[in-house]
């Protein structure tokens, strides 16, 4: 397994998931440091967050050059759960998700010290105090978004139309067997072409999802930064956790 194309895949998928537990520690760590705001530590927290924005640069290339000799598989990765599986977008998350999320946070946390708000005492630095002008430009890094998410999906409808279009088609009515032609060097031919056009939209929303989210950390401040990453952190390996466990339960094994 482990000199096989997936054992390396599951291999790389298992040391990003210990490496998001390891991140996630030292972002709680550093959150309760700053919890009581007695000392200004943001330098250390825009440290902290440059790095963790490092370890997505660094996950996304190892896994784009596993990907280039199996595409495939980051479809429809066997690693992940079926609760995960449900959720990808074109081998991952959808970059949006990482708005909605500051969204989602933004509102429990100022629902959270609505009491102090009331009474004229206001919480300063969590994403519950975001300003004005940052809600405006992350507003329109939500749109952007979209929009460029839209022209990947359309991509990505188009290259699963393809299949049915020529020659992949002829192929499979010229063929002797129901089972196709596994060895026939035009088929081949034909999947490995379809296979550099999966690489292309794979790559292409993995730049998508890692411009999102440092373009998302640039209008925060340090501290709400710190505090998004590892929300959503908790978020992925909580899913994983749950996602593992129902599929256990259903009799379906990772």
């Amino acid at each position: 397994m482990e000199n096989s194309d997936e054992g390396s895949q599951i291999s790389c998928f298992r040391r990003w998931m210990n490496l998001q537990d390891e991140d996630l520690l030292e972002l709680q760590q550093a959150l309760d440091l700053n919890a009581d705001g007695s000392a200004d530590h943001t330098l250390q927290l825009k440290h902290l967050a440059e790095k963790n924005a490092t370890h997505f640069q660094d996950y996304k290339t190892m896994r784009l050059r596993l990907a280039r000799h199996d595409v495939s598989s980051y479809f429809s990765p066997s690693w992940c759960s079926s609760l995960e599986g449900s959720m990808l977008w074109v081998g991952g998350c959808r970059p949006s998700i990482f708005i909605r999320l500051v969204y989602a946070l933004s509102g429990k946390e100022f629902e959270s010290n609505l009491r102090e708000y009331l009474q004229g005492r206001r919480i300063h630095g969590g994403l519950g105090d975001l300003s004005a002008a940052q809600i405006q430009l992350i507003n329109s890094l939500h749109l952007k978004t979209v929009r460029l998410e839209d022209k990947v999906s359309s991509k990505l409808a188009s290259l699963q139309e393809d299949m049915v279009d020529q020659p992949i088609t002829s192929m499979a009515q010229e063929s002797e067997s129901s089972r196709g032609v596994p060895n026939s060097r035009e088929v081949n031919e034909a999947l490995d072409k379809h296979s550099e056009s999966m690489m292309i939209l794979l790559e292409e929303a993995d730049d998508l999802r890692l411009s999102t989210m440092t373009e998302l950390m640039s209008i925060l401040t340090p501290f709400q930064a710190v505090s998004f990453l590892a929300a959503g952190k908790k978020l992925h390996l909580c899913l994983h956790q749950w996602g593992t466990r129902r599929d256990h339960e259903h009799g379906r094994r990772h």
